[in-house]
């Protein structure tokens, strides 16, 4: 194997941080959830059980799925006369993108909170930097590369439970096929030009994928990769495009047996066992997915921010409901130890065949490199540590300060 991995990372998922197509098995199903009206509510079921466990904890950007989770479990506690959850949150104070205060007060005014944790980080999050390295010498390459981020999280949460917002954008997201469901259960007029579109849609699977490998723009090159990697990639990202549901009621299905979604949520296990604490997603919850389902087909609806502002206006203001900005962090990723790893490990990667080695280092010499590349950089030290019986701290200098 290239590099040691608990996962069976695909050679071209390696070189591209991206995973795409099925799983073998999926997440482990649930039980349907009793229904027990509109989505709020079911959120509120949804994450009764970790308060109800002990200690709770939610990871809070400020963004709306995080604020949606948190919210609900507010509500939930109050009403059941349980202790409330925390906030916890990562501040990347030197990270402008990262910044999203205003947002996180509002929320955690308009909920009447006291207690929220939030912790100060500078380049800590590092790709290969002291929290990454700890989990790449412990269990090899995780996937997806930043799946640290929440490892200072979880150390809060130790021996208790952390609830993300985490299948928000896969739930609620927009779908490829959102124009045409929305013709087809006329919650919007139709135009000429919706009737291939529509046809589309409906098609079989094979016809999908055909049409959509031949004609509609995929926009996915990366710089340091080869022309074919790049081809072979393009076609990964139309036959996911093609396998989409177009009903919103089959997303929740969908998504729960797709590789990234196996491999992804499988790396936060592994974390939250090392701090001996368990980590949920109640947006991902059967329940919760359904009464969605439901409640969007009830009222024809199928954009994000209908759905949250018809579903969630009772426990959270409008503002975060209808926001469209979301935080970047990707700058918090690759700091002082990222680059100069990069100097050193772009020819340990070169017996790779998806990639190009002078373009990857040529990459990694950008202001902001394409954070898909960091995932290779994270293998270049799982290698570099295995073959020369090192860790990452005889091969890369510390950054200086606190």
């Amino acid at each position: 194997m290239f590099c040691r991995s608990p996962f069976e990372l695909r050679p071209l998922e390696l070189a591209s941080g991206l995973v795409f197509g099925p799983g073998p098995g999926g997440v482990s199903a649930q039980a349907p959830a009793e229904l027990r009206g509109e989505p709020a509510e079911a959120l509120r079921e949804a994450v009764l059980p970790a308060l109800a466990s002990g200690p709770c904890f939610v990871s809070f950007s400020g963004g709306r799925d995080s604020s949606a989770v948190l919210a609900a479990s507010v509500s939930a506690a109050r009403r059941e006369g349980l202790p409330l959850p925390v906030p916890v949150t990562n501040v990347f104070a030197e990270v402008t993108s990262s910044s999203e205060s205003d947002w996180q007060e509002l929320v955690v005014r308009h909920l009447d909170l006291d207690d929220w944790v939030r912790l100060e980080l500078r380049e800590e999050l590092d790709c290969v930097g002291p929290v990454a390295r700890k989990l790449l010498e412990r269990h090899g390459l995780l996937w997806p590369f930043n799946a640290h981020f929440h490892a200072p999280l979880l150390e809060v949460a130790r021996g208790g439970t952390l609830l993300t917002g985490i299948g928000g954008d896969e739930l609620l997201g927009t779908s490829h096929w959102a124009r045409a469901a929305a013709v087809l259960s006329r919650a919007t007029r139709p135009r000429l030009r919706d009737a291939p579109r529509v046809g589309l849609a409906l098609a079989p699977y094979a016809v999908r994928r055909t049409v959509v490998r031949r004609r509609l723009p995929i926009d996915v090159r990366l710089s340091w990769l080869t022309d074919r990697a790049n081809g072979e990639l393009r076609r990964w990202a139309a036959d996911d495009v093609a396998s989409e549901p177009l009903r919103w009621s089959e997303r929740r299905q969908w998504w729960s047996l797709r590789r990234a979604t196996e491999i992804g949520l499988r790396s936060l296990d592994l974390i939250a066992e090392d701090h001996a604490a368990q980590i949920r997603h109640p947006l991902t919850d059967l329940g919760f997915a359904s009464s969605v389902e439901r409640f969007a087909a009830r009222h024809r609806l199928h954009d994000r921010t209908s759905v949250l502002l018809a579903a969630f206006s009772t426990i959270l203001p409008s503002p975060i409901l209808e926001r469209t900005s979301k935080a970047a962090f990707d700058a918090a990723f690759f700091g002082s130890e990222s680059r100069a790893l990069a100097e050193v490990v772009a020819e340990e990667l070169a017996d790779l065949e998806e990639i190009a080695p002078a373009a990857l280092r040529e990459e990694w010499s950008r202001a902001s490199p394409d954070a898909h590349s960091y995932l290779l950089l994270q293998a270049g030290h799982v290698r570099l540590a295995s073959a020369r019986n090192l860790n990452l701290r005889t091969v890369v200098p510390r950054a200086e300060g606190p």
